[in-house]
């Protein structure tokens, strides 16, 4: 899996004019899902984004988490961050897990982020067209893949 992590004073995602999840403070998770992906990088994923994000203490310091903060989680699927650039003029996105294995992958990454402890998880819609506003804090955006990932 890769993630991509803005630390946000808020965010929403809207569907066909409906918005479909919103958080204050918090974090806006931009996941992508790879074939080769399971709960278990999911879960790790998960434990890695719950505790440990970018909210700064009253000294400005990134040492305060998500729980620490009661701060929400927004996760919007977003396959095209397995869009490969290299050759062509078009991204490639065979790097990407097909909708019948991201899909339950993304529903289970969102209840591991309850599970550790985010009092609000928030989803855009799976495979839908989706509008996104962010003000992006800090700013502050990570990018995190999951170990299977690593150094690839």
């Amino acid at each position: 899996m890769r993630a991509v992590v803005q630390r946000v004073s808020e965010a929403s995602v809207t569907v066909d004019g409906t918005m479909t999840g919103a958080v204050d403070t918090g974090v806006l998770v931009l996941l992508g899902v790879g074939p080769a992906d399971t709960e278990a990088e999911g879960a790790w994923l998960a434990a890695k984004i719950a505790p440990p994000p970018p909210v700064p203490d009253l000294a400005g310091r990134m040492n305060r988490s998500l729980i620490d903060v009661a701060g929400g989680a927004l996760v919007v699927s977003q396959f095209t961050l397995y869009g490969d650039c290299r050759k062509g003029r078009r991204p490639s996105f065979v790097a990407a897990a097909p909708p019948e294995i991201a899909e339950p992958l993304y529903q289970h990454f969102m209840e591991q982020l309850s599970a550790s402890g985010v009092q609000r998880v928030e989803a855009g819609v799976f495979g839908a067209k989706m509008d996104v506003a962010l003000h992006n804090d800090g700013p502050v955006t990570l990018v995190i893949d999951t170990p299977i990932r690593e150094g690839s």
